[in-house]
């Protein structure tokens, strides 16, 4: 059994056991959280699509841990005064843990 939910604006296919990291959630380690904007749920003969979302269908998952990505660098360069700047960013992310797709 597979599902497409949205979560942070982005859209992730996943199944249960699965294991990934999403923009920074609100919730605690260890805690579980319930996904209710389920776009598509399917198994190996049927397929759910929904109009957004899928009625009734909400994906448990559990927080593993939260952290920060790897540093992403950014240049810019001012042709005319021969200036650099430089920038950096490190993105906050949750790690969950898939358990069950309904």
């Amino acid at each position: 059994m597979f599902a497409v939910i949205e979560t942070g604006g982005k859209q992730y296919k996943i199944s249960p056991g699965k294991k990934l990291k999403v923009e920074k959630l609100s919730q605690n380690e260890g805690e579980a959280l319930v996904f209710d904007k389920v776009l598509l749920v399917g198994d190996d003969d049927n397929v759910k699509i929904g109009h957004p979302y899928v009625e009734g269908a909400t994906v448990e998952a559990k927080v593993l841990s939260h952290g920060r990505a790897k540093k992403i660098r950014m240049m810019r360069y001012h042709s005319k005064t021969r200036r650099m700047r430089r920038k950096g960013h490190r993105q906050h992310f949750t790690e969950i843990e898939i358990l069950k797709i309904r």
